[in-house]
C-alpha cells in the first residue's frame, strides 16, 4: 500500500501531526526495519486489546488468562537467505507480542511435530528440486509414512528459489502440499520468491505476523503466547540498550569495499581451465569468520557486456532510470543493479508481451516448464534483444523486466589464525562460448578483472555453521574435486595454528597433474610436516580410464572406513550435481564392503553419520 493510500484510509483516524509523523517514518525505513515496525505496532494494538499495562508490565487486575498456542518458526537454508529471513519473521513475531521458537530444520526433534499448533516455514530450493542439505530428514519424515496426521496445526509456507530452474521453488510447494494432506490449516497462502525476495517476502512476514495477533484463542479471544512482560514487549537492541546506536555492522545489504591485497592465476602453462587465487583485506571492517564459512561477493556486469546491450536496445548509457525510487543511469543499472546475464522467465514473460513473438508466447504456456527451462539456458539477455528486436523501447520499460543482481558465495580458502584481517578466496574463472560468442560468470569474470592495485571488492561475511571443524582432536577426512578444495585449505591453517594433532586425509581431484594441482607447495609441506596426515590425488585426464576422487576413496576404501569406525567427520566440497553424488555412492560401497552391510544398511549407516553431524556437505 502506498504511502497516498494510506492517508486517504486514515484521514479519519489519525491528526494531521500524527499523519506527518508516520510518512515521516514510513519513509525513512529499510525493508528490515519496515518489517520489524509493522510487528511493533501492531503488537501495541494487541496489547491494548487484551489488557496490558505498559507502564506497569503486567497484566490489567482482574485479566483473565487468555489461551496461548505455541508457535514455531522452522527454517531449511543452504546459502543463508532462508535462515536470514525466518530471523526477521521471529523478530516482527516477538514485536507483536509473541514468543516464537525458531529452529533449524537440521536440529528439529521430529516427534514433536505433532504437539505444533503454529508453525511457520521458511525453506529454500536447490539443484533439481532438492531442499537443503541439512533439511534431508525432515523432509524424509515428513513425507514417510511416519508423519503424524496434524489436525490441530494451522501453518504457513514461504518458498525461496531461482525462477532459472526448472523446479522453481520446489522444497517449499512440497511442504505445504504435504502438511495439507496431514490436515493442517493454512494460516496464509503460501509466497514463492525468486532470487530478488525481498519485497515478496516482507509482505508475507507482515501478513502472517499480522493474521497470528488476530488469530482467536480457545475461548474466542485474541491469542497470546504466555512468557515475561519484557519478552513480550519485543523492542529494538538499541532500545533495550538504552538508546545507544547499534555499531555499524557490514553485511549483505551493507558490504564492505574490501581492497585486493593479490590477484593471481594458480593453475599452469596448458591448463583448460582458469583457477585463481584471490587475497582479500578485511582490515578496519569489523568483519571476522569461521573456517567453513564463504565470502558473499557483490559483483558487476562485463562493461563489454553492458555496451553491447546497450547497442543492441539502441538506447544509450546516461539515459535516465527509475530503480526503487531513485534515479540512476541506464548504464550504470545495467553495469552494477540488475542481473543482465542469464534471461529468467519472468525476462522471458515481459520479452514475449513486448515483441508480440509467438515462439516466446508459447515458451510461456504453464505446460512448457521443460522446454522453458531449456530455452533459457541456451539464451541469454542478450541473445533474446538481439533475436526478437523492440524498436524505441523506453528504459525504464526494459529493466522492469530484469531483478536484481545478486552476490555470489565462495568458500574462504584462508582462516584468521594464520592470515588475520584477510580473507582468501578460490576462484574458477567462467569462460565460455554461446551462440559464438564468448561468455563469462558474472562475478568469476569481475573478480578475474579486479587485479588492479587500488582494485576493491564489495564483501561480507555469510557463516555456514553446517560446515565446521571439530574443536577437539578428531580426525577428519576432506573431498574435494577444483574450488571445493578452499575451505579444506582453511582448515589446515586453522589446525596448524591451534597445534591440533588429530589425523587428517585430504581427496583431492582436478583434470592435470603438472598444470592444475592448486596449491601444490601447500599440500605437500603440510604432508611432510604432518599437519596433513595422508593426501590421495586423483587427475582425471591423466590417465586411462579416468580417475575421479571416488575411485581413490573405493582403493582406499579398507582405510576409510575404519577412519569412520575411528570417529572420523567426513566432508565433501564440490559440485552438487555429478562429484557429491557419485562420492556419496562410493562410500555407500565402501561401508557396504567393508562394514559387512547390504546397501540398505550402508546408507542407514551413513544417514546415521548426517544425523550426528559427522557427514557434511558444502556443495554448489
Amino acid at each position: 500500500m502506498s504511502i497516498r493510500m494510506a492517508s486517504q484510509l486514515s484521514d479519519s483516524i489519525l491528526t494531521a501531526d500524527q499523519l506527518e509523523q508516520i510518512n515521516g517514518l514510513a519513509t525513512s525505513l529499510d525493508r528490515e526495519q519496515a518489517i520489524w515496525a509493522s510487528g511493533f505496532f501492531a503488537g501495541m494494538a494487541h496489547r491494548a486489546a487484551i489488557g496490558f499495562d505498559d507502564d506497569a508490565g503486567t497484566w490489567l487486575p482482574g485479566e483473565a488468562e487468555l489461551d496461548s498456542r505455541l508457535v514455531t518458526i522452522l527454517f531449511g537454508s543452504e546459502t543463508g537467505n532462508g535462515k536470514e529471513l525466518a530471523t526477521s519473521l521471529a523478530e516482527a513475531a516477538t514485536a507483536q507480542g509473541l514468543e516464537p521458537r525458531l529452529v533449524d530444520m537440521a536440529d528439529y526433534k521430529l516427534r514433536t511435530l505433532r504437539d505444533e499448533q503454529d508453525l511457520l516455514v521458511v525453506t529454500s530450493t536447490h539443484g533439481e528440486g532438492d531442499p537443503p542439505q541439512t533439511a534431508m530428514d525432515f523432509f524424509e519424515f515428513l513425507e514417510g509414512r511416519k508423519a503424524p496426521k496434524l489436525p490441530e496445526v494451522r501453518f504457513a509456507v514461504l518458498a525461496l528459489g531461482d525462477s532459472t530452474y526448472e523446479h522453481y521453488c520446489s522444497a517449499g510447494k512440497r511442504i505445504d502440499e504435504r502438511l495439507a494432506e496431514l490436515g493442517a490449516q493454512r494460516l496464509a497462502d503460501r509466497v514463492d520468491c525468486d532470487v530478488d525476495y525481498e519485497d515478496a517476502a516482507a509482505a508475507w512476514i507482515a501478513a502472517v505476523v499480522g493474521t497470528l495477533g488476530q488469530s482467536p484463542g480457545a475461548d474466542g479471544s485474541p491469542a497470546r503466547n504466555g512468557g515475561s512482560p519484557s519478552a513480550r514487549n519485543g523492542g529494538s537492541p538499541s532500545a533495550r540498550n538504552g538508546g545507544a546506536p547499534a555499531p555499524v555492522a557490514f553485511s549483505k545489504k551493507h558490504p564492505f569495499e574490501a581492497a585486493v591485497l593479490e590477484n593471481i592465476v594458480l593453475t599452469g602453462r596448458g591448463s583448460t581451465k582458469e583457477t585463481r587465487h584471490v587475497e582479500l583485506s578485511l582490515e578496519d571492517s569489523g568483519l571476522t569468520y569461521e573456517p567453513g564459512d564463504a565470502l558473499g561477493v557483490v559483483p558487476r556486469n562485463d562493461p563489454a557486456l553492458v555496451e553491447t546491450l546497450l547497442q543492441r536496445l539502441e538506447l544509450a548509457a546516461d539515459a535516465p532510470v527509475a530503480v526503487k525510487q531513485e534515479t540512476t543511469t541506464l548504464g550504470e543499472a545495467l553495469a552494477g543493479t540488475f542481473e543482465i546475464t542469464a534471461a529468467t522467465p519472468r525476462f522471458l514473460e515481459h520479452w514475449a508481451q513486448l515483441t508480440g513473438a509467438a515462439e516466446l508466447q508459447a515458451l510461456c504456456a504453464a505446460d512448457r516448464t521443460k522446454e522453458r527451462a531449456a530455452f533459457l539456458r541456451g539464451h541469454h539477455i542478450l541473445d533474446l534483444v538481439s533475436r526478437f528486436r523492440v524498436g524505441g523501447i523506453d528504459p525504464d520499460v526494459f529493466v522492469a523486466g530484469l531483478r536484481p543482481l545478486q552476490p555470489r558465495l565462495y568458500s574462504i580458502a584462508s582462516s584468521l589464525a594464520a592470515a588475520p584481517e584477510e580473507a582468501h578466496l578460490t576462484v574458477s574463472t567462467v569462460r565460455y562460448l554461446l551462440h559464438d560468442l564468448p561468455r563469462t560468470g558474472v562475478a568469476s569474470g569481475c573478480l578475474a578483472r579486479r587485479t588492479d592495485e587500488d582494485a576493491t571488492v564489495p564483501v561480507y561475511v555469510q557463516s555456514n555453521d553446517h560446515f565446521r571443524l571439530p574443536d577437539d582432536d578428531t580426525p577428519i577426512v576432506m573431498i574435494g574435486a577444483g574450488t571445493g578444495v578452499a575451505p579444506y585449505r582453511a582448515f589446515m591453517q586453522e589446525r596448524e595454528a591451534r597445534g591440533v594433532t588429530g589425523r587428517s586425509w585430504l581427496f583431492f581431484g582436478e583434470r592435470n597433474f603438472r598444470s592444475d594441482f592448486i596449491y601444490q607447495v601447500e599440500w605437500q609441506d603440510l604432508h611432510r610436516s604432518g599437519v596433513l596426515s595422508r593426501l590421495d590425488l586423483a587427475f582425471s585426464r591423466d590417465a586411462q580410464p579416468k580417475t575421479y576422487v571416488q575411485d581413490r576413496l573405493v582403493r582406499q576404501g579398507r582405510d576409510v572406513y575404519a577412519w569412520l569406525e575411528d570417529g572420523a567427520r567426513l566432508y565433501v566440497c564440490g559440485d552438487a550435481e555429478r562429484m557429491a553424488p557419485d562420492v556419496h555412492a562410493a562410500l555407500v560401497g565402501i561401508v557396504a564392503e567393508h562394514g559387512g552391510l547390504d546397501r540398505d544398511g550402508a546408507n542407514a549407516y551413513l544417514a546415521a553419520l548426517k544425523r550426528d553431524r559427522r557427514y557434511l556437505l558444502d556443495v554448489y
